[in-house]
């Protein structure tokens, strides 16, 4: 199967043998690893390490083995067990840990597991961080701790709780206009954490919530990647239900996909698009998402006379950038609403509370509210990697070849046309390049990504 290390964590498919799937060893490794880094780069005596998980059937086994490494560091572990991504983000600094880890492959399938790692503030390792964790894993310069100087562990409950609480207590949130409205919304959470999560925050806010696969079993009913081909069941179940719209989440609730009224697709890009008209309608500042979203946040951007600027594709470098241009809000097309008032991390509680209240205070619909936005159309397609090929020398011959456009070289290959885009990129977590264009139809985003892919192949 398969085992990824990159400096965003490691990620691999349960069980095999080891450095070739996420084993037990590989996890013990890595976290071994990432503790060290811990202790390499610290004065402090004890230090403190949040660790949650998301409802994965392999989740309690991998947290367990994790947990059990840092104890035998020396270093002290808070478990908040069953949680989301964002909410382990918002922990590490309120348990004023130094660090988290988040047990979790996000949109991968039920047979894939990572640990995502965080520094002290709650937010992903850089580059420069997360190189060091892997050479100490290549090199095992471990060094555990004895008997009298174990760490502790401690389960800690209700931390979902507190990141709602923490949600609502934003001053952009408007509980009052949210619950005037009566909202009544289906939430598909892939019978992951979300399905714990999405439900409370919508009860505390007075939204109706129907409740579709929210039983944190692990067992995910469908492709867990939220993307239209895989969210019939919610789509049908919204229109049945009459409800306002629909709200997917992955199973580590940091990418947030939405269904409108009449059970079409909002638009994963179109997220961060509405949130950003909300946030940019009430406070003055910029926005960032990467190279692959939506030109859609720029127009949007320009309509309230704000910049918007674009990043490598990553969490970390859209944080980055944000963090030096001031950005007001945030994020990647795939779903992630970044919103520095709350925390640097993608978080989908943050971006439903935000959508709520533009949705409430618009008076309009789901549909007429996605409508009143520039129509682009997205095609993201993958060619699959083998050993052999040398993807870099790929992407610089394409580079070259429209040498005399505008291109961007700060993340494999982005090209922009005057009404479309390709960009083109080797994928951090799988063994493929990326091909995404954008365009003016579908039809014309599809074809835009059948030439490159022909392209690419004639460069093979």
């Amino acid at each position: 199967m398969a085992l990824i290390k990159s400096i965003s964590g490691i990620r691999g498919t349960i069980g095999g043998k080891v450095d070739t799937n996420l084993t037990p060893i590989d996890a013990v490794k890595f976290a071994a690893a990432y503790g060290m880094w811990l202790k390499n780069q610290s004065d402090k005596e004890k230090l403190t390490v949040v660790v949650g998980r998301d409802a994965r059937i392999s989740g309690k086994m991998v947290s367990s083995l994790v947990c059990n490494t840092l104890v035998g560091l020396g270093i002290d572990v808070t478990d908040v067990g069953l949680s989301t991504t964002p909410t382990v983000e918002v922990a590490v600094p309120l348990e004023n840990a130094d660090g988290g880890i988040i047990i979790t492959a996000s949109h991968n399938p039920k047979q894939w597991n990572a640990l995502k790692l965080l520094n002290g503030k709650g937010e992903f390792l850089n580059a420069e961080d997360g190189a060091a964790v892997l050479e100490i894993a290549e090199t095992d310069a471990y060094n555990f701790a004895e008997v009298d100087a174990l760490g502790t562990y401690v389960k800690k409950k209700g931390y979902i709780n507190k990141h709602i609480d923490a949600v609502l207590k934003l001053d952009l949130v408007d509980v009052e206009a949210i619950r005037k409205a009566n909202f009544k919304v289906v939430v598909d959470a892939v019978n992951s954490t979300g399905g714990i999560a999405i439900p409370a925050l919508l009860d505390t806010l007075g939204v109706t919530c129907v409740e579709l696969y929210c039983e944190p079993n692990g067992h995910f009913p469908h492709n867990p990647e939220p993307l239209k081909e895989h969210l019939t069941d919610i789509s049908e179940l919204v229109v049945k239900e009459q409800a306002d719209f629909g709200i997917v989440v992955d199973p580590d609730v940091d990418r947030l996909a939405l269904i409108c009224e009449d059970g079409s697709m909002f638009g994963e890009e179109y997220t961060l698009v509405a949130c950003a008209d909300y946030v940019l309608g009430k406070t003055k500042g910029d926005t960032v998402s990467n190279l692959s979203s939506s030109r859609a946040l720029r127009d949007i951007s320009e309509k309230h006379g704000r910049k918007h600027q674009a990043s490598a594709v990553g969490e970390v470098n859209v944080v980055t950038l944000m963090k030096a241009t001031n950005a007001v809000i945030g994020g990647e097309g795939n779903g992630g609403i970044i919103y520095p008032a709350s925390h640097y991390g993608r978080d989908s509680l943050v971006g439903v509370a935000l959508f709520l209240s533009h949705l409430a205070t618009s008076n309009m619909s789901c549909k007429s509210l996605r409508e009143s936005y520039p129509n682009y159309f997205m095609s993201k397609n993958k060619i699959e990697l083998t050993p052999e090929i040398n993807v870099d020398a790929v992407l610089e011959a394409i580079a070259d070849k429209y040498k005399d456009l505008d291109i961007s070289t700060i993340d494999g290959v982005k090209i922009d046309f005057d009404a479309e885009w390709v960009h083109l990129r080797k994928s951090n977590t799988e063994p493929i390049i990326r091909i995404y264009t954008e365009s003016t139809s579908q039809s014309s985003a599809d074809s835009l990504a059948e030439r490159f892919i022909e392209e690419i192949k004639a460069v093979l």
